[in-house]
């Protein structure tokens, strides 16, 4: 079982202390660290926030988070081995052309270990600032990520579609990774095992539980079994919060096909260097 850090790039004071976190990570035997993002976050929206009852954000608007692939372009200078994952980005509120590129540049400045973890987005309010139309964003997303994937190929790129017009050009680097830098889908509503199923190497599960995440694999295991795909290639990363769960419940989610528990950094339980020794020595050394 892989374990992964989230967010390393929210609440931190400093780059130093960024780097220190992702390091500290890293000797201790976490396979990756992960990133959230919002460019903005509104004083007052009415958007509502789908994974808290409360429908808002856990954090202030005057919270440091840093720009996902600045954070992790950073970190893979300071890293060797830690997989380096957005989660996740916001797709149909970015340009994808620039996406594609900045995606490959940094797997390829990481030597390979860059995973791009994408979802639809939510907040209205944030679309607007950007100037780009909330509505359709599934339907954005679902061409964007086969525009993305036709550079990553290295070919001549041709793709006209509603939202895009690429015709007549390459872009280089291509992502080290073939046959390029894997796309894990976050989300469980709407239309996101549909897009699991046909577009993602991944799905980052927010489930809170190891139950609540066992009634999502039904319908991930549909959407999988209508267009002829064997749900086991798809990578599942999952919430886990040892404070919640014991150890013990690390086999059932290996029996449920998850390949990485992805642990919040407050719920360390305390500073993040001291914690995540202490997380090392009481968890990591007793999972596989």
């Amino acid at each position: 079982m892989k374990v992964g850090l989230i967010p390393v790039n929210m609440g931190v004071e400093s780059v130093d202390q960024m780097i220190a976190i992702a390091q500290k990570a890293e000797s201790v035997g976490v396979e990756s660290v992960w990133t959230f993002e919002h460019v903005i976050v509104p004083v007052e929206y009415e958007s509502k926030y789908p994974y808290n009852p409360t429908g808002k954000m856990g954090a202030p608007p005057e919270t440091n988070m840093i720009d996902p692939l600045i954070a992790l372009t950073a970190i893979a200078a300071h890293t060797s081995t830690l997989r380096l994952a957005t989660g996740v980005n916001i797709l149909p509120q970015t340009n994808p052309l620039y996406l594609a590129k900045q995606s490959a540049s940094l797997d390829f400045v990481s030597g390979g270990r860059f995973m791009l973890g994408i979802g639809i987005g939510w907040l209205r309010e944030e679309f607007d600032a950007l100037g780009v139309p909330f509505e359709r964003r599934g339907a954005r997303f679902d061409d964007y990520v086969e525009a993305m994937k036709k550079v990553w190929a290295g070919d001549v790129v041709e793709h006209k579609s509603d939202f895009l017009n690429w015709s007549g050009f390459k872009s280089y680097p291509v992502p080290i990774q073939k046959p390029g830098v894997p796309c894990i889908i976050g989300g469980s509503k709407g239309k996101v095992f549909e897009r699991i199923a046909k577009h993602g190497d991944g799905w980052y599960a927010p489930a809170q539980n190891v139950d609540a995440l066992e009634a999502m694999l039904k319908p991930l295991d549909d959407a999988c079994k209508k267009i002829g795909r064997d749900r086991s290639t798809v990578e599942i990363s999952t919430m886990w919060i040892p404070a919640m769960e014991s150890i013990d419940v690390v086999k059932r989610y290996e029996d449920l096909g998850v390949s990485r528990l992805v642990v919040p950094v407050p719920a360390l339980g305390g500073p993040p260097l001291e914690a995540l020794d202490k997380f090392g020595e009481e968890f990591l050394s007793k999972i596989s």
